[in-house]
């Protein structure tokens, strides 16, 4: 781990590759009981971000890992049994390429779906806090009823009622209310856009 370490944070001709490296290299030190696949997943936007190739660290390479699962497996276990750095890597460096305009797809319908529903619900509630409640739903698509009313500049008789006019278009009612526990929505329409597929 602490050759790993040293690697991690040394400086190399490039940095995909040394990326490539770090991956392949934590999957097999293996040094947790569990959780490694998940902490080598998220070592990837993280070492990104580090290295000023992410603004966030927010590079989410797990669906074209899991899309091609037995591939992924079978090159990592080469770099092993074969010596096979070179499978590896070029399997890595596609990955990356594919995932990253997979992202800027999701993004650029997430952004076209932000600006439709912007329009949308100031006319569909005239209210000054139509856009604030949007962000909200933005930043939080699943959320309670009790937390709706408590977004910061908009009145709680306000809050309740843009909820209660726009719950019916685009909001899935995940969890009934019950006694004094609020109901838990979820906003289908961004969910959905996120993960590229029909979800909900």
């Amino acid at each position: 781990m602490r050759q790993w370490e040293t690697y991690l944070h040394s400086e190399q001709p490039d940095v995909l590759i040394q990326l490539a490296i770090v991956h392949a290299e934590f999957e097999a030190l293996h040094p947790f009981l569990d959780g490694n696949g998940r902490l080598g997943r998220m070592i990837i936007p993280l070492f990104l971000y580090e290295r000023k190739l992410l603004s966030h660290p927010a590079f989410y390479l797990s669906e074209y890992l899991e899309a091609n699962r037995e591939e992924y497996y079978e090159r990592l276990l080469a770099i092993s049994s074969d010596h096979d750095w070179t499978g590896w890597v070029a399997f890595f460096l596609k990955a990356i390429a594919i995932q990253a305009r997979e992202n800027t797809r999701k993004a650029r319908t997430i952004l076209q779906l932000y600006e439709h529903r912007k329009r949308w619900i100031v006319e569909q509630t005239h209210s000054q806090h139509a856009v604030s409640t949007l962000d909200f739903m933005f930043r939080q698509p699943i959320f309670s009823g009790a937390d709706f009313t408590k977004i910061p500049g908009v009145p709680r008789p306000t809050a309740r009622r843009i909820l209660s006019e726009i719950r019916r278009e685009v909001l899935r009612e995940v969890r009934p209310s019950a006694g004094r526990r609020p109901a838990i929505y979820a906003y289908t329409e961004l969910l959905n856009a996120a993960e590229g597929r029909e979800v909900f």
